[in-house]
């Protein structure tokens, strides 16, 4: 081996050869042997020794020292690598705590033994060193697309070159039944690189949503240019794909400019994709417009948003039911990834049977709380009263547009309804005090009795157990596991409160029972009015 040759130049020559094989730098090479050195040299004078090797760089001449350093007298551990004051003086002038004295040893000659050993020491630091130039080669490269050559395939997932190393596509990355021989090329979307134990992970995919987004930056020079902005992708890989995009340039039309002339640019994604079917649709920032663009080439009738919920509700012809849906419910499933919303599907007669239904409930409401005939609670119905509240607490104007209602027949109403709404509230006072509600919870502003029983139900009695709650388990919300969106279910629904109103009456909990200082909120709501202001300038 180089390193046991009395020729110091061959250290040099050794470093040179190995760093330019595997494209690193020669001077971790060089530190590489200085390391292997050392530990041949410890295992002659002794381990516990601090011995340090330096190799020049222009000669090759390998300097072994001895390095020692000056410790306080209670510190002192290792005899062989620590000296204390005291002994220093023998060496030095003047001698202070953390000093250190280098001297000169003998080189030493490495036998067999010691040889194989520095070179494994050598070997894995170059092989370190590899894996740490693969890494930083590769770390800002997730995200875009690379051309790699096959090599194998194990089990399903394809092993690449990737020039400096080696990358993985799993059997899950790729497009439908694909398969690859040895020597194929293959385009590949770099979805992630970690650096591991056993080296730098290069993962690809060819299903990822973003590659067909990357290949359409290639094929459309606007996009590019940062003319036309892909706003969103879904994907279904080797099957079908929408794509949402918009211009800022109102001379170009998006939806063309991916197209290209006759159908050149779309195309080459499309064979790229082994002809998956691509749905170029046209951004738009109202979401209901955006989501019928979505659900092209279905024709939607209405569209219902509940921005809150993040849900829509899509109403569509019998005829148009199918095609909205798509086989096995790939079209409507599109349309929400390409959103991000829940969509519910509705048929005109669906819709108009549920609404029949809620009319239908809100009549008998009317007719059993109020004792009114059918007919003149399907007036209030169709007058857009839905509740006791609204009819008791209304401007009684609102009252008088009904035909055949005067002021009195609007007073009488009022008076049903609020008495009805007072029993209604002793009932469910009665309740919640036989659950063992405290008073400081029934006293505070903003809950009704009915809210107090239902916070009863689900075990809040007290203003403590009130201001421990997150504004979600009063108002409900939503929770994404693994991409599925799932329902948290609120105390409070039911009475419609939002999360800004649960966060606000948690608060003012927390304030009166001391948790809180009412002047940090002011503070932190100041603060956040002067930010959202000087955003606004900027």
């Amino acid at each position: 081996m180089a390193i046991t040759s009395a020729n110091q130049l061959e250290l040099l020559q050794t470093a040179e050869a190995v760093a330019r094989e595997k494209q690193i730098d020669p001077n971790l090479v060089v530190e590489a042997m200085e390391e292997s050195l050392a530990r041949a040299a410890k295992s002659r004078y002794g381990s516990e020794m601090d011995i340090r090797v330096s190799i020049d760089r222009k000669t090759g001449r390998a300097t072994f020292t001895r390095v020692r350093t000056v410790v306080e007298d209670e510190e002192l551990e290792n005899y062989q690598a620590e000296f204390t004051v005291e002994q220093a003086k023998q060496y030095m002038e003047a001698p202070e705590v953390g000093q250190t004295f280098v001297e000169e040893v003998p080189p030493v000659e490495m036998g067999r033994i010691a040889a194989q050993s520095a070179k494994q020491v050598i070997l894995q630091k170059v092989r370190e060193a590899e894996r740490d130039k693969q890494y930083e080669d590769f770390k800002d490269r997730a995200g875009t697309i690379i051309n790699a050559q096959v090599k194998r395939e194990e089990y399903g997932n394809v092993i690449v070159d990737v020039g400096t190393g080696e990358a993985i596509l799993r059997r899950n990355e790729k497009i439908g039944r694909e398969s690859y021989r040895p020597n194929d090329r293959v385009r590949c979307f770099i979805k992630d690189v970690r650096r591991e134990q056993r080296g730098p992970q290069i993962f690809l995919s060819r299903t990822d949503p973003q590659f067909m987004a990357e290949l359409f930056k290639m094929e459309v020079p606007e996009i590019y240019e940062g003319i036309i902005e892909i706003k969103s992708v879904a994907r279904d890989p080797g099957s079908r794909a929408k794509i949402a995009v918009i211009s800022y340039d109102n001379s170009i039309d998006p939806v063309g400019a991916c197209v290209g002339m006759r159908g050149s640019r779309v195309q080459a994604v499309v064979n790229e994709l082994q002809g998956e079917k691509i749905d170029i649709i046209p951004w738009n920032e109202d979401m209901p417009t955006f989501l019928v663009n979505a659900l092209q080439p279905a024709e939607v009738s209405k569209v219902v948003f509940d921005e809150e919920a993040e849900r829509i509700e899509v109403v569509v012809p019998e005829e148009q039911l199918s095609l909205a849906i798509g086989r096995r419910g790939q079209n409507v499933r599109l349309a929400s990834q390409l959103t991000g919303l829940d969509i519910d599907i509705l048929t005109e007669e669906e819709e108009s049977k549920r609404r029949q239904a809620e009319f239908e409930l809100r009549t008998k409401l009317f007719i059993d709380t109020l004792d009114l005939d059918e007919f003149f609670a399907q007036l209030l119905v169709s007058e857009g009263f839905t509740t006791l509240e609204e009819v008791a607490y209304v401007e009684v104007d609102e009252l008088l547009v009904i035909d055949g209602v005067d002021e009195a027949t609007a007073g009488e109403l009022q008076a049903r309804a609020r008495d009805v709404i007072d029993a209604q509230n002793a009932k469910a006072l009665e309740a919640a005090r036989a659950l063992g509600v405290e008073d400081s919870l029934i006293a505070f502003e903003g809950l009704t009795p009915q809210m107090v029983e239902a916070l009863a139900n689900d075990g809040v009695k007290t203003l403590e157990d009130f201001a421990t709650c997150a504004d979600w388990e009063l108002a409900g919300g939503w929770t994404v596991v693994d991409g599925e969106r799932s329902k948290d279910d609120g105390s409070l629904e039911p009475f419609d409160i939002s999360l800004e109103d649960a966060q606000d009456m948690i608060m003012t909990a927390r304030v009166m029972l001391g948790w809180v200082d009412p002047d940090d909120l002011v503070s932190h709501d100041e603060a956040e009015e002067v930010e959202i202001d000087g955003a606004q300038e900027a």
